[in-house]
């Protein structure tokens, strides 16, 4: 029986049907073996390539996916880290980086140079590829959402310094090999380099708050975001360093605009991990020719010279900077395993060597080297995968045990979101998914209200098809929201209605920004919700897109630590400040901003917050002179006849028509009843029996603020 196709297959619809058959198949047979999928994926490559049963040939796509795949694996790196951590362990990231640069580099060198009698220009430049690492295993902590460990942040950090210095030592060797090493050629090498960098950190950004402010749809900004990527890529091919050191370097810039939660970064990371990844790691193994090790015992001793050495070193880095920063060992065994891994980089190192020559005119690189250093990339990638995948899981079940399951069931987060317009509904959807506790995984609410009138049957269907949009808004995100068309004969009866029948513990509702639909401040039911509601009302007006927001400013009246709904709109305006990787600034009475500022340093330690004295509400105008374009400011305010309401706050609609028109805009009305039930207020004939009623709230503050402490 002859086969329909001849080996290797050379049509292209049935080579993509294979490869994505592996990208398939490889997760469920290594699942069940209980081995690292990644490893699967070399290992098909291994199969199908020449060195194997020859089904595919490493062609010209395996080339382009595949600098795709290694390019997407260092921008997603970047793109997750969290930037504030990584500015708190700087120290510790330049030291593993230059201990997993040093080590590797000097093991390498003495061991090639004594057990293999390599001359020194070829110990240096194998040195250098033993030096470097890739973020083989990366993907493996995308899994278990581990990407803001300290032991990644520095792992990540520390790979960009340790392949920096392997680049520029590789091209300091070839250089020398050259003799063309003179001052004239080191100057425009660092020239280059600065003009690159500095040209990336000033121009990408304003493009990209240029671009995202005014193009929302989805696949413009995705094609827009993998744009900047690819040209920064380039550029640093262009400046003389590798291609891999841009893509970070992108991933760092766009960090900042593309929140961890957002529908963007959950579309990034899916094309990445389904297609680009997959493929580069089975282009790899295609370049694997394990027959090698049985043709003689030299190479074997390259291989085993190499992974001892290369490894022994990265090992003894990863553990010594584990030990300083005083982390657990399960964060010293991440570490090692994310940076033990050599691929792509390798190569392309040991290819820059293959075309040197000495001085005598031999190969600095021989043929026996290479494939050495290919072998040395499976089984590197191989010790990569199983302890990063295994170290995940100690973490992860750490963790778990660590954290406090009954402060998760006491929270009743559920946010009930109103939308009407559908340019703004887009807006409310992020803002809820980026204040939500990811933790608890609770639905959002969407909900639209229809006048039970003549025109209740098309205004039916309009609603409909805008809570069809906000959900795949959500599904993009990976985020599940819960949907309702409600009719009522008054708009705040109907929110009213819904809050209380889906148990919601929160509203988060959009502010009009035209007359015309209504000349009062408050729109035409919002004064009627929050007089009608005890609960907490968040009500936003956005002019442009939340990743683009620079910094949140918030105002605080005085006596709002003795509301119950207090540590709440903490919470989301936390999280909300975390997403977006932005910085916050809360003004208020010192006393209040002392409670704030411990509440963010015990539970939010990562932020970035600054706090500011202002004394008197009236100074509430004055603020408007540091509000720039590209801030949210946030009015905290109060009901009539709570504890922190004051009469100047009757003047808050005239003050921000008249001080912040044209500014984002969100008011808060905080909960009067919190996290405890409604059996907390008092009347006032037990205020009087025993204590004031600011002396029974202040001590119910102080208990709360206790816990917070302890956790």
């Amino acid at each position: 029986m002859t086969l329909p196709f001849a080996l290797p297959i050379d049509n292209p619809t049935l080579s993509f049907l294979i490869v994505l058959l592996v990208i398939l198949l490889a997760p469920i047979i290594m699942g069940k073996l209980r081995i690292p999928y990644i490893v699967g994926m070399v290992l098909a490559g291994v199969v199908l390539g020449k060195y194997g049963l020859h089904i595919l040939e490493h062609d010209d796509s395996f080339k382009l996916f595949g600098n795709v795949g290694l390019y997407y694996i260092m921008f997603l790196a970047a793109l997750e880290m969290d930037l504030e951590g990584l500015r708190k362990r700087k120290e510790g990231i330049l030291l593993f980086g230059l201990l997993s640069f040093a080590l590797p580099f000097l093991l390498t060198w003495a061991g090639s140079s004594l057990l293999l009698g390599y001359s020194v220009i070829t110990s240096l430049v194998l040195g250098c590829i033993m030096a470097s690492n890739t973020l083989i295993a990366y993907p493996i902590v995308g899994k278990f959402g581990l990407q803001h460990k300290p032991s990644v942040l520095l792992s990540v950090g520390a790979t960009m310094i340790s392949l920096l210095l392997s680049l520029v030592s590789l091209a300091i060797i070839e250089a020398v090999n050259r003799q063309t090493g003179n001052a004239m050629f080191w100057l425009l090498f660092v020239g280059k380099l600065v003009v690159y960098c500095a040209g990336m950190l000033l121009v990408i950004p304003r493009l990209i708050r240029w671009f995202l402010r005014r193009y929302s749809d989805a696949v413009m900004q995705f094609i827009f975001v993998l744009s900047v990527v690819f040209l920064s890529a380039w550029l640093s091919d262009l400046a003389g360093i590798e291609g891999i050191f841009g893509a970070f370097l992108a991933g760092l810039i766009l960090n900042r605009y593309i929140p961890q939660v957002s529908p963007l970064m959950n579309r990034l990371e899916f094309i990445g991990n389904a297609l680009f990844i997959p493929y580069f790691l089975i282009g790899v193994g295609m370049l694997i020719n394990l027959r090698l090790l049985f043709t003689g015992e030299h190479i074997v001793w390259i291989v085993v010279c190499m992974v001892l050495f290369g490894t022994i070193g990265k090992g003894i880095a990863a553990y010594a900077s584990c030990l300083t920063e005083r982390l657990p060992l399960s964060s010293g065994h991440m570490m090692f395993g994310l940076t033990s891994a050599h691929a792509a980089g390798a190569i392309a190192m040991v290819m820059v060597g293959f075309k040197m020559l000495t001085p005598e005119g031999g190969m600095v690189i021989t043929d026996e080297m290479l494939n050495g250093v290919v072998i040395m990339i499976l089984f590197t990638c191989i010790i990569s995968t199983i302890l990063t995948e295994r170290s995940a899981r100690t973490i992860t079940l750490r963790d778990r045990e660590v954290a406090s399951e009954e402060q998760l069931d006491s929270d009743d987060e559920k946010i009930l979101i109103p939308v009407k317009y559908p340019e703004y509904a887009e807006q409310l959807i992020s803002m809820g998914i980026l204040m939500r506790n990811p933790r608890l995984n609770r639905e959002l609410v969407a909900l639209n209200v229809v006048y039970d009138d003549s025109h209740m049957r098309k205004n039916q269907q309009v609603g409909n098809e805008l809570l069809q949009q906000v959900v795949r808004i959500g599904t993009a995100a990976d985020v599940r929201i819960a949907t309702q068309v409600r009719i009522a004969a008054n708009i705040a009866n109907g929110i009213k209605h819904a809050f209380k029948e889906f148990q919601a513990s929160e509203i988060l509702i959009g502010m009009h920004m035209h007359d015309e639909v209504s000349p009062k401040f408050w729109g035409q039911f919002h004064q009627s919700l929050f007089n009608g509601l005890s609960r907490q009302i968040i009500m936003a007006r956005l002019h442009q897109p939340l990743n683009t927001i620079r910094r949140i400013q918030v105002a605080v009246p005085s006596r709002a630590q003795y509301e119950p709904g207090f540590y709440r709109w903490i919470e989301r305006l936390a999280r909300l400040t975390g997403n977006l990787e932005c910085r916050i600034q809360f003004h208020g009475r010192q006393d209040t901003i002392d409670i704030i500022k411990q509440y963010i340093r015990n539970n939010h330690p990562d932020i970035r917050a600054d706090y500011q004295s202002m004394e008197h509400w009236n100074g509430l105008p004055h603020l408007a002179t540091t509000i720039a374009p590209d801030h949210l400011f946030v009015v905290v305010t109060a009901r009539k006849g709570t504890i922190s309401y004051k009469s100047a706050q009757d003047r808050l609609p005239e003050e921000i028509k008249r001080y912040y028109h044209g500014t984002n805009l969100m008011i808060i009305f905080p909960d009067q009843h919190g996290d405890l039930s409604e059996n907390m207020t008092m009347t006032q004939s037990q205020h009087t029996e025993e204590r004031s009623a600011y002396e029974a709230i202040s001590e119910w503050i102080s208990t709360k603020f206790k816990r917070h402490d302890k956790n």
